[in-house]
């Protein structure tokens, strides 16, 4: 967890909530190879858009709203 409020204070990436995963399972569930990485989730559960690196938060709720 210390690792992971490290990040935070680092990228200061507190707009959305964050999966924290100690084990890195979901990481390998979801291809994830690094961070930072933003998935936007449908209804359904899939990964309707993807971002790596920085993205934009308007974006983000924009896209979701079409959902």
């Amino acid at each position: 967890m210390e690792e992971a409020l490290d990040f935070v204070d680092k990228y200061g990436t507190t707009s959305f909530r964050m999966l924290y995963d100690a084990s890195f399972e979901s990481w390998s569930q979801l291809g994830i190879r690094g961070q930072p990485i933003a998935i936007l989730f449908d209804t359904e559960g899939r990964g309707n858009t993807i971002w790596y690196g920085e993205f934009d938060q308007d974006e983000v709720l924009d896209l979701a709203e079409t959902l």
